[in-house]
Formats: structure tokens, C-alpha cells, sequence
């Protein structure tokens, strides 16, 4: 059957046609992963990447009005390089389509074309050899046999041959991908898409493409490229969803370019993606805001995606998230996954400890009209990180936060259950506990993982110590509570008019407690330091830690004061999180301690 035309319906079912095909090959797109980094993920943001678009779009009759609700979808879902890649060249081809209702061979190769410099604009300095190699090369052919033939199967098939023939030449034309023996990642995944699309072309067959729910499983298989890391000058693979009004893109990559590599900016003046490899993500996101609002942030740390496929150290992976207090190098050391929790600040939502640092929140949360609020970790950011363990862990551990205070235990239960029901092992565990506290808790699971403790063994110890854990902290005043709503401001005034000094903890479920108060901060401490010593002379203090907020003089009074009552120093002493610095507030500071439990 000759196909003489296409509208938007025949090209939104061309894309769900690619983007099925992607799907059954993603694990394989991740496994030659070598360019520009070996983060072994390019599979799952280019998959990612599609599925959100066909999972957003409607069809519309008019070619015209489904790309630009594909170019608009693409940039709410871009992950990676090659999916902000793809993003920026359906943004471009929705603006060289303009409002045309049908396309023919030659309108459609000629949209092609003119489309691709919007790809190749969207990087700093393009690599050839990549796949904006064989989308150019293939938008030429696809040009050339629009102007021989009004036959769209015939067109696509064709141009799939040369954009074969440009994937198995990208292994020449860059030295990593012939070292390796693969052709580039992204490259390969734009042609698995053209290959889906040619095939519904040839075939016809939109009925069978609707009924198939769940993709098969990649056939081909391709040994890991161990040993083969490669250099990794910038850690944390970033990315932001930028909204605004007449946003110059030249001068956001002029502003914040000079902060990594990788630099990738997709979409139009109102709305753009970008993209870096960088070090210092917290500084990339906060010079965005200057130019509009971050409604989406994306942060995937690629030396530890590395680890897990190459380096994994157990065969049990542990996951929390950022509002257990914990060192980063503790963290790097256990190989240990942590999930942020949401914080909005004034429109823009950032991600607990990594783009935003407790050094920062002090100077904001006096600068904002409106007070910064939290929120758990979404369903899709927590089920992703799941699958992507669960593809290399024999099993996962997770342990939340309290679910008296937040919503994350619900998420990390939900995203469990939907891998459990596919036979992976997960344990989801309540840890009643926040901050240092939280955070001596996963130590020690790290701890009881490394010394090869069995899976449900470990779960179960760390259920019997949870009660044995404790936290006690020294709030230096009461605005922050108020602010954040947890104190009615005419307590609040109180407080502050007595110079009530609280002391707060949690409860056996783990919920906020004001455990007691003192009226200066020398009887706030030796209340603190009596508490500690009963429990240390009545069952003894295995472990504990020091965690404070913008009061390292506090906090290293306090290392002192305690490690000669305990006659042992702190595990770590550490700044909380943002989070928790929401309601504790600049100036405080807590001992958090693990009595002796006969049971472990």
C-alpha cells in the first residue's frame, strides 16, 4: 500500500511505532554506553525520553499541531544527551512544519533538513560521530528520496539503509567508540526509533502496535565494557526544566557553560530544557533561576550509575533519602543511593543536598516572602532509580524517613510494590527517626551489608535497633518553626519573648516531640548533656553522632562535651539537610545516639 501523505495521526503512531522499539533495546543502548561518559544509561533517558512524549500526546489530525504537542512534550521529558538531543531536532522540524495540516514526501524531507541545525545549535561544539551524525545524514537522504518518490514506505526505508550505513561509521569517527568496539549509544537508539517507524510504514499494522502493552526484551546481547571508565572530569549529570518570558539562550549558555561540560540547551524562548555535566550542580540551578523559573530538576550521578554496573562492591543495595544526615564520604564509601526529597522555593523546585546545600538555605530562608516548603520524592524519580537497581542488585533495602513527617515512606512503598510484583526483592523500612538519627541507622546497615550479612537477617536487625536510636536537638530559636507553620506565631512570640530555648525529638512512632525547654542555651545544653548520661548509665551508648545547622562552633562544643562523657568520639559530625534546616532552623544543633540492644 502506497502512503502518499502523512497527518498528524499517522505521525504520532510513527513515533509510538519508535519508541516501542527503543523500549525493547534499552538495555542494550545502556550496555555500549561509552559516549560522552560510561554512565550505561543512554537506553533508559532516550526510552524515557519517548515514552513521555507518546504517553502526553493526543493525535490530532493536523501534521502541524501533533509535533507541536510532541516538540512540547519532548522538553517536559528529555533525560540525557541524546534525549535533550532529540528534543531540540522535534522542536525545530514543529517550527519548519509550521501549521500544514498533510505533508508529502517532499514537504516532509525538506521539514527534515531544515530541522536538523536546531539539533546541532542546541550543543556548544558539536561531536560528529555521534548522533547528530546519522540524524543529519539521514534527514539528507530522506530529503533526496522525497524528491524521487511520493511513496512514504519507500522514503523511510531507504533513508534507514543510510542511517545504517552512518551508525556503523560513527565507531570510525570517534577513538572511544573504536577502542570499545560499538558504535555510539544515542546514534544506535535513533536508528532502533527509524526501524520502528519504517516497519509500521511497511507494514501498516496499527491495530497489532496498539495491543502490545509491554516491549519483549532485547534479543542481542553485548558483553560490559569493563575496565573501561574512561576520564570523568564532572560527576553530576544535571538537568532543569526552565520556564520564562523572551529567555536568550546564548546568554543562559554564556552564564552557566563555564560550570562543566556536556552543555545542551533544547525549546524555545518560553520554555527550555538544559542540560550539563558539572561538579557543582547546586550553582547551575541557582544562576537558572535568575532567568525564569525551575519547575523540573534532574540529577543523576554518574560515577555511582558507574559503580553499580562495574564496581559494585555488594550484591544488596541500600537506598534513603536526603534527610538522613549522613558524611559524603560514608555515603561514597557504602556505595550507598540516596533519593532527595522535593524543596520549593518561591516557584522553583529543588533537590534536597544536591542543588541545594545547607550552606545555602540560611541566607534564603531570610531572603524569601514566601517560606520554602518540602515534599517527597516523586513516584516516577523513585520508580526509575528502583528499576535501575533492581537490573544489577540481587535485592534492595530502603529505609525513609518517619512517615510521621513525610510522605516518602508512601512513595518508596508504592515503587516497591510495582518491581515486587515483578519477583524483585525489596524491603521498605519505616525508620521512624529523621536527620543524624536516620542516618546512624543506614550506617549501620551499610556496615551489617558489607559484612555479608543475608538480606531479611539484616532487615531484621535493623527493625530491633530502630527503637534503640535517639535524637535530642537544641533549637536556637523559634522563628524558623513558625515560619514553616509548625508554631502558631503568637507561641512563637512568646517563646521568643521568655527566650524559650526548645528541645526537641521524636517519639516512639516518630513523630515530633518538644521534649523539654530551658531558658538560656547553657541550661539547654546540660539538660541535653543529663538526658545523654542517664541513658549511657542505664544502657549505654553504642554509638553516636553530631549534626548542626550553620553551627559548626556549636557542634564542635558539643563534640567535645560528649566525647568526655562517652569517653568516645562522635561516628561524624555533619551539617543537616535543607530540609530538616526548614523547621530546626540556623543555630541548631543535636546529638543523635544508638543505645546497646541485647538483640543485635
Amino acid at each position: 500500500m502506497t502512503v502518499s501523505y502523512v497527518n498528524g495521526e499517522r505521525i504520532y503512531y510513527a513515533f509510538l511505532a519508535g519508541s516501542r522499539q527503543v523500549a525493547r533495546y534499552k538495555d542494550l543502548l545502556n550496555r555500549i554506553n561509552v559516549f560522552p561518559v560510561f554512565d550505561s544509561d543512554t537506553g533508559n533517558n532516550l526510552s524515557a525520553t519517548l515514552n513521555y512524549m507518546v504517553d502526553s500526546v493526543r493525535p490530532s489530525p493536523c501534521a502541524g499541531e501533533t509535533v507541536r504537542s510532541l516538540a512540547d512534550a519532548s522538553l517536559n521529558g528529555a533525560r540525557g544527551n541524546s534525549g535533550i538531543i532529540l528534543a531540540q531536532f522535534i522542536n525545530g522540524l514543529s517550527r519548519e512544519i509550521g501549521d500544514q495540516k498533510r505533508l508529502t514526501t517532499r514537504a516532509f524531507g525538506d521539514s527534515m533538513v531544515r530541522a536538523v541545525p536546531y539539533a546541532y545549535g542546541a550543543l556548544s561544539r558539536p561531536v560528529e560521530g555521534t548522533m547528530l551524525t546519522v540524524l543529519r545524514e539521514w534527514a539528507e537522504a530522506v530529503n533526496n528520496w522525497g524528491k524521487e518518490t511520493n511513496d512514504f514506505g519507500e522514503v523511510l526505508l531507504n533513508s534507514l539503509e543510510r542511517a545504517r550505513v552512518s551508525l556503523k561509521d560513527t565507531r570510525e569517527k570517534l577513538k572511544v567508540l573504536k577502542d570499545a568496539a560499538v558504535v555510539d549509544a544515542g546514534a544506535q537508539g535513533f536508528v532502533l526509533f527509524l526501524e520502528g517507524v519504517a516497519e509500521l510504514f511497511k507494514t501498516g499494522d496499527i491495530k497489532s502496535l496498539m495491543r502490545e502493552k509491554t516491549p519483549p526484551l532485547a534479543l542481542q546481547e553485548e558483553p560490559l565494557l569493563e575496565g573501561m571508565r574512561g576520564d570523568m572530569d564532572y560527576r553530576f549529570c544535571s538537568e532543569a526544566l526552565l520556564t520564562g518570558k523572551n529567555m536568550d539562550h546564548q546568554l543562559v549558555r554564556n552564564t552557566v557553560e563555564p560550570l562543566g561540560d556536556s552543555f545542551i540547551i533544547a525549546g524555545t524562548p518560553e520554555k527550555a530544557k538544559i542540560h550539563i555535566h558539572t561538579n557543582q550542580p547546586e550553582k547551575f540551578f541557582f544562576k537558572l533561576i535568575s532567568f525564569g523559573s525551575v519547575i523540573n530538576q534532574k540529577v543523576d550521578d554518574m560515577l555511582k550509575q558507574y559503580q553499580v554496573v562495574h564496581e559494585r562492591r555488594h550484591d544488596i543495595a541500600l537506598v534513603t533519602d536526603s534527610i538522613a544526615d549522613l558524611p559524603q564520604e560514608v555515603i561514597d564509601n557504602h556505595q550507598i543511593h540516596v533519593i532527595p526529597v522535593n524543596l520549593v522555593i518561591e516557584g522553583s523546585n529543588f533537590l534536597d543536598k544536591i542543588s541545594v546545600k545547607p550552606d545555602q538555605i540560611y541566607s534564603i530562608l531570610d531572603q524569601v516572602k514566601e517560606y520554602p516548603t518540602s515534599s517527597q520524592p516523586s513516584l516516577n524519580a523513585v520508580q526509575r532509580q528502583l528499576s535501575f537497581l533492581c537490573s544489577h542488585y540481587q535485592s534492595v533495602i530502603m529505609i525513609s524517613v518517619s512517615r510521621e513527617l513525610s510522605g516518602t515512606w508512601n512513595v518508596f512503598k508504592s515503587a516497591a510494590e510495582t518491581l515486587q510484583e515483578k519477583g524483585k526483592k525489596i524491603s521498605v523500612i519505616n525508620s521512624k527517626l529523621n536527620s543524624g538519627a536516620q542516618g546512624l541507622l543506614v550506617m549501620e546497615a551499610a556496615e551489617l551489608i558489607a559484612a555479608g550479612r543475608e538480606h531479611d537477617e539484616i532487615v531484621r536487625i535493623i527493625e530491633q535497633i530502630i527503637p534503640t536510636i535517639r535524637i535530642f536537638v537544641s533549637v536556637a530559636t523559634f522563628k524558623y518553626m513558625v515560619r514553616g507553620g509548625r508554631v502558631s506565631p503568637m507561641k512563637g512570640f512568646i517563646a521568643n519573648l521568655l527566650n524559650v530555648k526548645p528541645i526537641v525529638s521524636l517519639d516512639e512512632e516518630g513523630r515530633g516531640l518538644a521534649f523539654d525547654k530551658a531558658l538560656t542555651q547553657r541550661t539547654n545544653t546540660n539538660k541535653i548533656r543529663n538526658i545523654v548520661k542517664s541513658i549511657q548509665d542505664e544502657r549505654s551508648v553504642n554509638k553516636y553522632c553530631i549534626v548542626h545547622a550553620g553551627a559548626p562552633e556549636k557542634a564542635f562544643s558539643y563534640q567535645r562535651l560528649f566525647a568526655r562523657l562517652l569517653g568516645k568520639q562522635p561516628e561524624y559530625v555533619v551539617e543537616i539537610s535543607p530540609i530538616v534546616a526548614l523547621s530546626a532552623g540556623l543555630g541548631a544543633v543535636a546529638v543523635c545516639l544508638m543505645e546497646d540492644a541485647e538483640a543485635v
